[in-house]
C-alpha cells in the first residue's frame, strides 16, 4: 500500500511542487496548533502523500522546519519590500514603517517566532555549505532592506561618521524587543491599552534625533 501511495504522489506532484506542498502543509499545522510539535507523518498526510515521501526532500523534521522558517522570512521580506517601494528611500517614515511591518508580521504569526528566530531558523555563516549560505542570506533580506534605508537616511542627513549597520541593528533590536513583549503581553501588565506601534514610532524618532546630534 505505501508504494501505491507514493506512486500516486509522484503522479500528483512535480519534484519541486511536492517539496513546496510539504512546507505549506507543515506551516498550516503550526499555525493551526500554535506549536511546532508535529510529526513528519502529519505533514505528509496534510499534503496527501505517503509517510515516506517527505524524506525525498528533507533529511528530517528539523530540516523541514528550517524550510518553514525560510518561508516565513520570505513573507516578511515581501511586506518590507512593498513598503520600501511605496515610501521615499532613506526617509524616517520608511524606516519606521519597516519596523511596524516587522512587529505586525511577528505578532500575527506568533507560532512561527521560534521557527524563524531559533537556532535552526536564524542560520549563521560558520561551517555553512554554499546552499546553506544562500538560505541564510534569504533569511536576512528584510534586515538588509533596513540597513539600506538607514544608510540612505545617514547620507540625506550628512552624517558621514555614522555607521548604518550599527544603527540598523539598534532599530532592529527595538522592533524585535517590542514584538516579543507584544507576543507575551508583558507590557499589558502595566498599561492595558499599550500601543506597541506608537512606542516604536516615538522611540525610533528619539533615537534618530539623538543620532543627528551625536552621529559617532
Amino acid at each position: 500500500m505505501p508504494r501505491d501511495n507514493e506512486a500516486g504522489a509522484a503522479r500528483s506532484y512535480h519534484h519541486g511542487d511536492l517539496r513546496n506542498a510539504l512546507i505549506v502543509a507543515a506551516a498550516e499545522l503550526i499555525e493551526e496548533s500554535g506549536s511546532e510539535e508535529f510529526a513528519m507523518v502529519d505533514a505528509a498526510r496534510r499534503a496527501g502523500v505517503s509517510s515516506a515521501a517527505p524524506y525525498r526532500h528533507f533529511r528530517d523534521r528539523e530540516d523541514l522546519l528550517r524550510a518553514v522558517g525560510e518561508l516565513g522570512f520570505c513573507g516578511m521580506g515581501e511586506r518590507m519590500t512593498a513598503i520600501r517601494e511605496r515610501l521615499p528611500r532613506g526617509s524616517t517614515e520608511c524606516i519606521i514603517e519597516l519596523g511596524k511591518a516587522y512587529i505586525e508580521f511577528v505578532t500575527s504569526k506568533p507560532a512561527f517566532f521560534d521557527v524563524m528566530w531559533g537556532e535552526r531558523g536564524f542560520m549563521t555563516e560558520q561551517g555553512q555549505t554554499t546552499e546553506e549560505a544562500d538560505r541564510a542570506g534569504r533569511t536576512m533580506n528584510g534586515f538588509y532592506l533596513l540597513v539600506d534605508q538607514v544608510q540612505a537616511w545617514c547620507q540625506a542627513q550628512g552624517l558621514e561618521g555614522a555607521d548604518p549597520m550599527k544603527l540598523a541593528m539598534t532599530l532592529w533590536a527595538l522592533a524585535m524587543g517590542l514584538s516579543q513583549l507584544s507576543i507575551n503581553h508583558h507590557l499589558e501588565r502595566f498599561a492595558p491599552d499599550v500601543d506597541y506601534y506608537a512606542m516604536l514610532t516615538s522611540s525610533a524618532h528619539a533615537f534618530l534625533a539623538g543620532v543627528k546630534q551625536s552621529p559617532g
